[in-house]
């Protein structure tokens, strides 16, 4: 007793000095011995709550700024006092933890009675805040760049260690769209539909239920790595795309001002979008780092790429793309293909030059929102619009700005291409009537569907992984249908009776199912509680009762039983019409997930473990469900299997057998599964890797590491066999390391895991990035996808965690498609070539993860 009263105090100190040291973390450690106003430095509580939260700490207002005082008022000790004490690299959590003792050194810590316990806890803090002390290590770094090489080296190693990766509990609330009223409150809540995705809806379209994880980088790349990548010939690197428009001989011109314009019309245009599209592009090598952004005031992000070696800083010269530009802005109507608006890369003043999008601070090696804007400095540009005079002047401010690009380039010894301006001189009817294919929204604002657009490719690829499906009799599970269309494909085996909309507004009513069944009611929307939202040890007995209530109603209803004699020895029942029911959500995986898997368990009588899996394998569901659930089902799966009309004739010692079981691998688990994205293929992180029990019941026989090796005993590692493992080594997602010339071998192992009827686990430490491009490029080599579908295709099976292969490994996947085209005889020619450009794809990927950035 007295070493949990122990444990308890000392935990709350622990507590107390956390919080501080993220304060001081904070204040002190950037400015570096700098003479700085510490106040622009100090965070408000409400920004604070909100980190607070995700490492499950309460604080008030009150003990916020007493802590915020102590913390001004304390002196932080230099990094290098804290970081150089390690002696070499160590986990994350160890690192972190010296940096407590360190900085605070109070006496608790100091006291030789400090316990297991507490180092324990210290560790796995340690683990939740060393995400937020990267950028500042990474700026010591800076600061000694003229020390010896081998502080740097050890400097290197521990920011790689503190790499940590943090993924939300739950997802935040503005990243995606939940019913915010009652489920009855107007006829359907707005979801995601094939009708809807063609034609104008009557409700908004949602945000899908999604999350951005952190994802590591790994160290600082080495000036001179082991095998450096083979270099492209000399002569390749002059060489820029060939296109139509240049050089622009066969072109009309006309001088504006000291400008030169070129007249197009919309045969040439289309001309030129197809040509390029056939055309390779440049080697991967010959354009990053540049396309990361390399402002000259980001030390951060120049000493991570580019080191000491300036020519990597330059614009190069093999591309020439085609950006076009419609004057006005206007893109909700008479849009062509990849088209963009002049405030995208323009920034207007007393003279009209090019934005200056690389990012100033900050470490990123995901600036998709750039890319549109840094194409725009190497492509010939076309303008077009309804306005004549409004498309001629904005054509001479853009020649202007092209004009200014290439004087710095020149004042700086670097010569750059010779980029040109053209002017669409044909009505955009034209090419509604005669060139449909470059047609994005017509002139009426309609989609066309004649250009791949992200957003619905991502929907269309959601409804048909999660159309509705029966789990169990007349019960059935999917997303929310249309409320506007009756062709919906939920309805194609027939009209519901009954829908469950699961959300965060939802409550346990079980009593309207009830009069629904007793005739007292004629309601057919109802709602419940969405996965997550309950939260162990802090529900109540009510909640348990009413979930069991909810489950034995809808198998009444189902069943069409209806419950008579409750107080006699004998229960009788009378027969009622069964009602069709459908248990939805929005995106038909996550907020349903509870009630679902609840009342699986309740009607077949199968333990929490066995439902979970059989939901998945044998009813094909995709489904994902946050660790609470995990709790809270494995604590109510006694009443729900003892009430189990599947075990009414099973003993008490069966049902509480059944009641107990919880194998190791549902222990090890968070509540998700992998992510199955075909049969034969998961993705999954480093956490689904080191469940090899998890693996093996999901008939998961083959695993591929790709940077990142799972901890497996020497056990499991022989019962597993050596050949059933791959590990693609130094591979960091770093934004330099190439992943194309792994390619080959690895989709020969998934290959292999295929043909011998087996599933192959690919993971990295997060899952979105370097497991995420192996399964893109797996998908686009079977099923002949372009890198957008696929793309789309992966990123909605991996449901709640938004995959994000960084700005190479997508150049690289763009590179990829080519490929398989060239391979195929298909690549080259007239329709022969990329579905959508390089900088069409960028854009469309950082409007689809704006909602979900922090």
């Amino acid at each position: 007793m007295n070493f949990v009263i122990r444990s308890i105090i000392n935990l709350g100190l622990i507590s107390y000095y956390i919080i501080s040291f993220y304060f001081i973390s904070f204040i002190y450690t950037l400015p570096f011995n700098q003479s700085v106003d510490k106040s622009s430095f100090i965070p408000s509580f409400n920004q604070s709550t909100k980190i607070f939260k995700y490492s499950n700490i309460h604080i008030t207002s009150s003990q916020f700024n007493s802590i915020l005082t102590s913390s001004l008022s304390f002196k932080f000790p230099p990094y290098s006092s804290l970081i150089l004490s390690s002696p070499s690299p160590s986990p994350n959590s160890l690192i972190i933890t010296q940096l407590l003792l360190h900085s605070f050194n109070p006496p608790i810590l100091q006291s030789s009675k400090i316990n297991t316990f507490l180092k324990q806890t210290l560790f796995i803090v340690g683990e939740k805040i060393a995400v937020w002390l990267h950028p500042y290590i990474l700026s010591y770094m800076l600061k000694l760049q003229q020390e010896s090489q081998s502080t740097i080296t050890r400097l290197q190693a521990c920011f790689n260690s503190i790499m940590a990766t943090i993924a939300l509990p739950r997802p935040i609330s503005t990243g995606h769209t939940r019913s915010s009223s009652p489920p009855h409150s107007h006829p359907l809540t707005p979801t995601l539909s094939l009708d809807s995705i063609n034609t104008s809806a009557a409700f908004p379209i949602p945000i899908p239920n999604k999350h951005l994880p952190v994802c590591p980088t790994g160290p600082v790349p080495s000036e001179k790595p082991d095998t450096p990548p083979n270099s492209p010939p000399a002569k390749e690197l002059s060489l820029s795309q060939p296109s139509i428009l240049y050089p622009p001989v066969n072109y009309k011109s006309r001088c504006l001002d000291t400008s030169i314009i070129y007249e197009i019309d919309a045969a040439g245009v289309a001309a030129a979008l197809e040509h390029l599209a056939a055309q390779p592009l440049p080697d991967p090598s010959q354009v990053f780092p540049w396309f990361h952004g390399l402002h000259p005031c980001n030390h951060i992000q120049q000493a991570f790429f580019i080191q000491r070696r300036r020519t990597l800083r330059r614009t190069p010269k093999c591309i020439r793309g085609i950006t076009i530009v419609k004057a006005g802005g206007d893109l909700t109507c008479s849009r062509l293909k990849g088209a963009i608006t002049p405030d995208e890369f323009l920034q207007f003043g007393t003279k009209t030059e090019f934005q200056e999008v690389d990012p100033k601070e900050g470490f990123s090696v995901r600036n998709f929102q750039i890319q549109p804007a840094k194409s725009a400095m190497v492509s010939d540009i076309i303008v077009y619009g309804e306005d004549p005079l409004m498309v001629e002047e904005l054509a001479r401010e853009i020649a202007a700005a092209q004009q200014l690009v290439r004087e710095a380039h020149v004042n700086q010894g670097h010569e750059l291409s010779q980029y040109n301006t053209f002017i669409c001189t044909s009505p955009f009817s034209d090419f509604e009537q005669k060139y449909p294919q470059i047609v994005s929204v017509d002139s009426r604002s309609r989609w066309t569907g004649k250009v791949m657009d992200f957003f619905h490719q991502e929907r269309l690829e959601m409804c048909a992984m999660t159309k509705a499906s029966e789990i169990d009799h007349n019960v059935w599970l999917g997303p929310t249908p249309d409320g506007i269309s009756d062709t919906h494909p939920s309805f194609l085996e027939g009209q519901f009776d009954i829908l469950i909309e699961c959300s965060d507004s939802g409550q346990i009513k079980p009593i309207n199912l009830q009069e629904i069944a007793e005739g007292r009611s004629d309601k057919w929307q109802l709602g419940f509680p969405s996965s997550g939202m309950i939260q162990p040890p802090s529900w109540a007995h009510e909640q348990a009762d009413g979930i069991l209530e909810t489950c034995k109603w809808i198998y009444h209803l189902a069943h069409g039983i209806l419950p008579e004699d409750k107080d006699g020895d004998t229960p009788t029942t009378a027969k009622i019409k069964e009602r069709k029911i459908l248990i939805h959500c929005t995106d038909g995986y996550t907020e349903s997930t509870l009630l679902g898997l609840a009342y699986f368990t309740y009607a077949t009588g199968l333990s929490v473990p066995q439902a979970w899996l059989d939901l998945h394998i044998s009813k094909k569901r995709n489904f994902f469900a946050y660790p609470q659930d995990v709790s809270l089902l494995t604590t109510i799966a006694p009443r729900l299997l003892s009430e189990s009309p599947a075990l009414q004739d099973k003993s008490l010692m069966h049902i509480t057998e059944l009641a107990r079981e919880e194998p190791r691998w549902i222990k090890s688990m968070d509540g998700s599964l992998p992510s199955r994205v075909t049969d034969y293929m998961y993705l999954g992180n480093l956490g689904h890797a080191n469940n090899p029990d998890l693996l093996r019941r999901l008939g998961i026989t083959q695993v591929l590491s790709v940077g990142e090796t799972a901890s497996w005993s020497n056990w499991e590692m022989d019962h597993w066999g050596k050949d059933n493992i791959m590990v693609i080594q130094r591979v960091q997602d770093n934004g330099v390391d190439p992943l194309t010339e792994e390619f080959g071998r690895c989709l020969d192992f998934i290959e292999r895991g295929r043909l011998n009827n087996t599933a192959t686990l690919v993971h990295c430490r997060v899952g979105v990035s370097r497991s995420a491009t192996i399964c893109i490029a797996e998908v686009m080599r079977t099923m002949h996808l372009s890198f957008p579908r696929a793309y789309c295709f992966v990123r909605a099976r991996r449901l709640n965690v938004i995959i994000q292969p960084h700005l190479r490994f997508s150049y690289e996947l763009l590179k990829w498609e080519e490929k398989l085209k060239m391979a195929q005889g298909k690549f080259g020619g007239k329709g022969r070539g990329r579905e959508l450009e390089w900088a069409d794809i960028a854009r469309e990927i950082a409007e689809m993860n704006r909602p979900y950035a922090r």
